[in-house]
């Protein structure tokens, strides 16, 4: 079939398999160029299809040659019916690993449930008998508690005030002024309850007790602070109080590795297009003038160039330096006192009329149909592509 991007507000409905490969690939390219890193050997990456968890499966493998087991939740294809980006991602990256002569395997099912958590459990001691790195890297709007039975729905809300500032519709270009009501006491109690830190120490807990964690096992988390622009509605905002509990619940962690040797860190990434971010009021807006102003300076980054250097120059380079509060800042680009004035001062003065000229509207769309396959260079759109693509350590 000829698959074309379907929208629907901030979600793209169709995915296209030779543009998600492509997309791997350039990853993986991206990866060999930097050279080898003497990273761990055995990786297990909890939410490893899309983002950041992909990017750190493909720098696990092809930049320290990583056997990996890789955990996510996507819809497969069937016949007419394109398969959600992350699906086609694992199958080209185990495709690519296999050629490599890697080893690598998926689990596609609810990382949240006791289920799952045994399957991997079982999968590293059958396979690889321990690991010695967990990336954590999930991204959902939902979670059921294994424990407790209780379905949870994260939103993105303020807490105490009203907030109110512009956005931008990344589809038209459309500035608009955006309000959004503060969040109630079960709204941040869900929010955290989804997004915080339980389900990594729930992880960790039932691969520690299994035996299946090496000697010097790390695991890392992701995370986000941001900008004074985005604070209301981000980090002092419902998801913010769960990030909170994350970089809180690594110490939790920390402290239950020692006797093993091991560490839990929390890495505070940059700002970038994800299928998560584009929800977010205000973001697309600061990301667009973000991305002209790194841009122009030379330091832009997407996902598999920040993480590469997250592994290379911290995680398994000579000092991670840590901030006040123990967290890898691999957002210090981002976060530069000049990038942030000239994003401020771009921000006071956005409008529909001028945000082409200004900002980086067509970068941020172009990642946000990359996600998806689509826009990838190289691809030829208009030829026919077989949708059914099978995971092979799935199918």
């Amino acid at each position: 079939m000829i698959i074309e991007p379907k929208t629907r507000g901030f979600i793209c409905l169709t995915a296209h398999p030779t543009g998600c490969e492509q997309n791997v690939i350039n990853q993986i390219d991206y990866v060999k160029s930097k050279g080898e890193i003497n990273g761990a050997k055995k990786v297990l990456v909890i939410g490893a299809s899309t983002g950041f968890g992909l990017a750190s499966r493909i720098t696990s493998a092809f930049g320290s040659g990583a056997s990996t087991i890789g955990v996510f939740l996507e819809k497969g294809p069937s016949a007419g019916r394109p398969a959600s980006p992350g699906w086609y991602n694992s199958a080209a990256f185990e495709k690519h690993a296999a050629e490599a002569g890697l080893y690598a395997k998926s689990i596609n099912g609810d990382a949240f449930s006791n289920e799952i958590k045994q399957q991997t459990i079982d999968m590293i001691k059958e396979d690889l008998g321990q690991v010695d790195l967990v990336i954590y890297s999930l991204a959902s709007p939902v979670r059921k508690n294994p424990n407790t039975g209780k379905r949870h729905k994260s939103v993105l809300k303020p807490i105490g005030d009203v907030f109110s500032n512009k956005t931008v519709d990344f589809h038209t270009g459309n500035v608009t002024e955006v309000t959004i009501q503060p969040a109630n006491e079960d709204d941040i109690a869900n929010t955290v309850e989804v997004m915080g830190g339980e389900d990594w120490e729930m992880w960790i807990d039932a691969m520690k007790e299994a035996g299946v964690l090496a000697d010097g096992c790390q695991t890392f988390a992701y995370s986000y602070i941001g900008p004074k622009l985005t604070e209301p509605v981000y980090r002092k905002g419902t998801i913010g109080a769960a990030k909170d509990d994350l970089e809180a619940t690594s110490f939790k962690i920390a402290e239950k590795l020692k006797e093993i040797n091991g560490n839990a860190v929390v890495s505070v990434n940059k700002a970038l297009v994800t299928q998560a971010s584009s929800a977010i009021p205000v973001i697309p807006l600061y990301i667009s003038l973000l991305y002209k102003t790194m841009k122009e300076k030379g330091i832009h980054e997407g996902c598999i160039e920040q993480i590469q250097r997250l592994y290379a120059d911290r995680i398994y380079g000579d000092d991670m330096q840590l901030d006040e509060k123990g967290r890898i800042r691999i957002d210090d680009w981002e976060m530069r006192e000049d990038v942030q004035a000239e994003v401020d001062k771009l921000w006071a003065i956005a409008t529909t009329e001028n945000l082409s000229e200004i900002g980086d509207l067509k970068g941020y769309s172009d990642d946000f149909f990359n996600l998806f396959g689509f826009k990838v260079e190289g691809v030829d759109y208009d030829a026919d592509v077989n949708e059914v693509v099978e995971i092979p350590s799935i199918s």
